[in-house]
């Protein structure tokens, strides 16, 4: 009974978070690039800003499945970390987390606000989590975490997340 319940504990992490498709093409390939973005001193001090240096502050960040630390972190370990470090409390797995907050227009999407997506195509259920660190005229980006990369910033104009994205939510 145990054994049962273990692997059934194992499998809903195996699919709660994480890219399960491998992003190539035979011609073009898209890299992400790495983009440090900092607040001015001249903005004010507000949550959203908070939230997004805390996240920008495990880029680099190696990949482990269920992780919240420097050590290893998965993608909604990374958003569960930074709103927890404001005192904003999340739930732990990314379809959950898509529960909160409220659901908002891409167009509408600003800094601190999440995206959800879905990248296993078998199951339709959201299975990834990015935090938006940027909108500048529609351009769209956010830091996540990959399974091969680990934690990144990657823009919704690539071609993988643009046709993974399923929503955008507010929490703050």
């Amino acid at each position: 009974m145990i054994r049962k319940f273990l692997l059934l504990l194992l499998s809903f992490f195996i699919f709660s978070c994480g890219s399960s498709k491998k992003v190539s093409s035979s011609s073009k390939r898209t890299k992400t690039k790495t983009v440090r973005v900092h607040s001015s001193s001249t903005k004010p001090f507000n949550k959203a800003n908070a939230i997004v240096e805390t996240a920008l502050a495990y880029q680099g960040t190696r990949y482990k499945f269920g992780g919240t630390n420097r050590k290893g972190m998965d993608c909604s370990g990374l958003t569960y970390t930074a709103f927890r470090a404001h005192h904003i409390e999340l739930p732990r797995v990314s379809y959950q987390q898509a529960t909160k907050g409220k659901r908002i227009k891409l167009s509408a999407v600003q800094k601190g606000d999440l995206l959800f997506f879905q990248t296993n195509k078998n199951r339709k259920r959201i299975n990834h989590v990015g935090l938006v660190i940027e909108n500048s005229q529609g351009s769209i980006k956010f830091i996540h975490a990959t399974t091969s990369k680990g934690v990144l910033i990657s823009s919704l104009s690539e071609r993988y997340w643009k046709n993974a994205f399923t929503e955008a939510r507010r929490i703050l």
